[in-house]
């Protein structure tokens, strides 16, 4: 190609990483989708966020209606959205562009018992899959991941802790906002939902079901569909993170189709991200989750694969290559 090796730096090996999931050495990616998955969480009545649960629901009605920051970016950047109902509290009033897989009308209180079955876990991962494949059959090529629920970076973070093997100090973080005082009774609640139920660290539907959530179970799904279609998954922040997680834990060669597309200011993203063994493409500070870093990232995810399809080599541009001999591979 018409440029120094390894000047587009980490865009080239996600260059790479792309001609692998496509199968073929010029990849062309076509349409770009973002599933958000949406769910409540009992563990709410703990005291773990500033936010009623309420806008769980509230914040999907302003996803369907352009509102959101979500919907917005996508919007301007021409990405599809697929919004989804997998377990809001209340069920919402139809709407046609609101996909429902309710597992149930929010988990229960992991600081209590399970947050759901185990057949509420396959069911979960089930109806994400099918949505992934249902993209990817609509000509998404890169599928994001994005998130909406109240409370959710609770069992997110005693997921990242129970299949990590971190301890909970390590990834919890203060989701919507807690002080010093909040944020101490946080981990202690996080701790109690491990010990009241003892996740096995070898067995992803385990943790789901023992401290997850319904969304995060419909984004693990989402991964392994986007997988199983070979297709690009993007990952948006924490939650979507430990979605990751678990669809890893189910199926290891899933870390080859993720991209990580940003660092979330949660600080348990970091300890997600480097078990995955992933880096992720931009640290923005955000922390709003809704696939709003996923649709960033996918702009970079398209310019790597143009320039390994599109760019001249120096034969075809007749640009001079180095000269042979100086200590440099030359390109061809």
């Amino acid at each position: 190609m018409t440029k120094p090796p390894g000047s587009l730096g980490r865009l080239e090996k996600l260059s790479i990483q792309l001609a692998g999931i496509f199968g073929t050495e010029q990849p062309v990616p076509r349409g770009k989708t973002v599933i958000v998955a949406a769910g409540d969480h009992g563990v709410v009545a703990q005291g773990v966020t500033g936010y009623p649960q309420e806008v769980t629901a509230q914040m999907v009605l302003n996803f369907l209606a352009g509102g959101a920051a979500i919907s917005v970016m996508a919007r301007k950047m021409g990405i599809d959205l697929m919004i989804v109902d997998a377990g809001i509290a209340k069920p919402l009033p139809y709407h046609p562009e609101l996909r429902v897989v309710r597992a149930g009308c929010g988990t229960a209180d992991i600081t209590q018992g399970p947050a759901m079955t185990r057949q509420q876990a396959v069911a979960c991962v089930s109806a994400g899959v099918e949505l992934a494949v249902e993209a990817a059959d609509g000509g998404a090529d890169i599928i994001g991941t994005g998130d909406m629920g109240i409370g959710n970076t609770t069992p997110s973070s005693a997921i990242a802790a129970a299949l990590t093997r971190r301890p909970p100090a390590e990834t919890t973080g203060p989701g919507t906002g807690r002080d010093d005082r909040e944020m101490e009774r946080k981990i202690a609640i996080v701790e109690r939902a491990l010990e009241v139920n003892r996740p096995d660290p070898n067995d992803g539907l385990d943790v789901l079901s023992k401290v997850g959530g319904f969304e995060i179970g419909v984004l693990a799904g989402v991964v392994l569909g986007g997988v199983l279609a070979r297709r690009a998954v993007v990952l948006d922040g924490f939650i979507s993170g430990a979605a990751g997680l678990i669809a890893c834990s189910l199926c290891p060669i899933v870390r080859d189709y993720l991209v990580a597309a940003h660092l979330s200011a949660e600080k348990g993203h970091r300890i997600v991200l480097s078990h995955l063994g992933l880096r992720p493409l931009l640290n923005l500070d955000m922390r709003l989750g809704e696939g709003t870093g996923a649709v960033l990232a996918m702009g970079l995810v398209e310019a790597a694969a143009a320039c390994l399809t599109d760019m001249a080599t120096f034969t075809e541009a007749g640009v001079s290559d180095r000269e042979p001999g100086d200590g440099t591979t030359e390109t061809s």
